[in-house]
């Protein structure tokens, strides 16, 4: 059948493209080429939009033809939808650093953070280098190059009035009240979430997430490639009856090839929290709370199945909602993992000549060749079925089969929780160990997010999550979202 023709380069922040690409990296337009606006006769002819793309063309046809007259403002955006990716169930008492309902984003966490284009927190002109070095300097939309990443919302002075989310306005006097544009800082948002300006696409709640609690710190970022965030991650803090604290960390990874895998990876995260810090708080031990836990995960997932949908034939185009999932509990002398599928814990010990170690094995076509004698791990790794897995959270999954398994590190450390965005970068455990910062044990939310920055640095290929858990479990110390 006729292929449609292909672009070399995004129509709306004209960063480059690769053959295969369905969105832009830059700025996560769908990608089409729109067809042409006048027929044969020299008559227009309708233009299809498609996720913003069809629209530059138009605008900029527009701007050619001159100014138009005033728009109406009769189509004010939305507010913004509560946050759903990062879980935080805690039965401990709010940390004094972060008030309740504040920038933690409410009992549930995963608000949207301000962070720059690598997602540090810091200011969107410099990245810190992080462990292996490395500078990004952020800047506008210029006609010689890509724009900034949409991502990092620049400040535009104490006066500018702001939304909610901290996204500059054009409210005051004679303003709209709508958002200003992230990365022209210019135009002002139309209802599908474009600029109508420049025509970027705007920064989603999910694209990049932080949470640190007492003890447990996680980040996760949409990464440079996908146009939207698949992962999700929840962590908790609790008790255990005898009074001893504990902690609980969840990081899922939505299978792209799935239907709705970022519904599947906040749902799993979401379930696994909540049972691992009600069975845990009332006694239940570890390894026996995460093996249910999972059984609940999947019970979420495989709802999101049974969900009705707009027309009945899409059952049988779509592939059920699937993700991964793997979860430490840190309560005591024990550290607990529980998975399926291939993310990934590891133990990083504070003494850097003791040993690291991998805690967990993949559910993978890589890992049954290694296991079953046929390839060598690195030949594994290099082939392109690679990261197909054998396991997963899901309606359609074969048999669910939960790993779970409990360690007493004799020293200590940080556990490493964390989907393949970031392992691909540092697969082996001395890998992960040369990456994690050796303050880990003490600034886990600084280290979460050097180890996505790397990751970023490294390519940004997908998304990246990770958690870092120290051990034993810290207390008295309070965090910040």
């Amino acid at each position: 059948m006729p292929q449609l023709p292909r672009l070399a380069a995004c129509p709306g922040c004209h960063e480059p493209l690769e053959t295969g690409d369905n969105f832009c990296g830059g700025c996560g337009a769908e990608l089409s080429v729109p067809p042409p606006t006048t027929g044969p006769d020299g008559a227009p002819t309708p233009t299809l939009s498609l996720n913003g793309v069809a629209h530059l063309a138009e605008r900029a046809a527009a701007r050619e033809a001159g100014p138009s007259p005033a728009e109406p403002d009769d189509y004010p955006l939305p507010p913004p939808n509560p946050p759903a990716a990062s879980v935080s169930v805690s039965t401990a008492p709010p940390s004094p650093a972060t008030p309740s309902g504040a920038a933690d984003g409410g009992p549930y966490g995963g608000g949207a953070i301000d962070a720059g284009p690598y997602g540090d927190g810091r200011d969107g002109a410099t990245a810190d280098p992080g462990p292996r070095g490395g500078e990004r300097a952020a800047g506008a939309a210029t006609d010689d190059g890509p724009a900034a990443d949409p991502r990092a919302v620049a400040e535009l002075g104490a006066t500018a009035p702001s939304g909610a989310d901290g996204t500059p306005t054009t409210g005051g006097p004679g303003g709209t009240g709508r958002r200003r544009c992230a990365a022209c800082r210019e135009g002002t948002i139309d209802r599908d979430g474009y600029c109508e300006n420049c025509g970027h696409a705007q920064p989603r709640e999910r694209d990049h997430m932080e949470r640190e609690l007492e003890g447990v710190a996680a980040a996760s970022d949409r990464g440079l490639r996908h146009h939207r965030n698949e992962d999700a991650f929840a962590v908790s803090t609790t008790a255990l009856p005898d009074g001893t604290p504990a902690v609980v960390a969840v990081v899922c990874d939505g299978v792209s090839s799935a239907t709705r895998p970022d519904d599947a990876s906040a749902a799993a995260a979401r379930a696994a929290g909540e049972s691992l810090i009600e069975a845990v708080s009332r006694g239940t031990q570890p390894q026996q709370a995460m093996h249910d836990a999972i059984f609940v995960a999947a019970e979420a997932v495989n709802a999101l199945a049974r969900e009705p949908v707009a027309r009945p034939e899409d059952h049988y185009r779509q592939n059920a909602p699937a993700c991964t999932l793997v979860s430490a509990v840190a309560a005591g002398p024990v550290l607990t993992v529980g998975w399926v599928g291939d993310s990934r814990a590891y133990w990083v010990p504070d003494d850097p000549d003791a040993p690291p170690a991998r805690l967990t094995e993949d559910d993978s076509w890589a890992a049954q060749m290694v296991a079953s004698g046929l390839m060598s791990e690195e030949e594994a790794y290099a082939d392109e079925r690679a990261h197909a897995i054998t396991g997963w959270l899901g309606a359609d999954a074969y048999e669910l089969e939960p790993h779970t398994a409990s360690f007493k590190p004799d020293r200590p450390g940080v556990v490493v929780v964390c989907t393949d965005g970031l392992w691909n970068y540092a697969e082996s455990a001395r890998e992960m160990a040369r990456v994690v910062p050796a303050d880990a044990r003490t600034r886990p939310m600084e280290s979460a997010r050097r180890l996505v920055t790397y990751a970023l640095e490294g390519g940004g290929h997908d998304n990246v999550t990770v958690a870092v858990v120290p051990f034993p479990v810290a207390v008295g110390r309070a965090g910040s979202a």
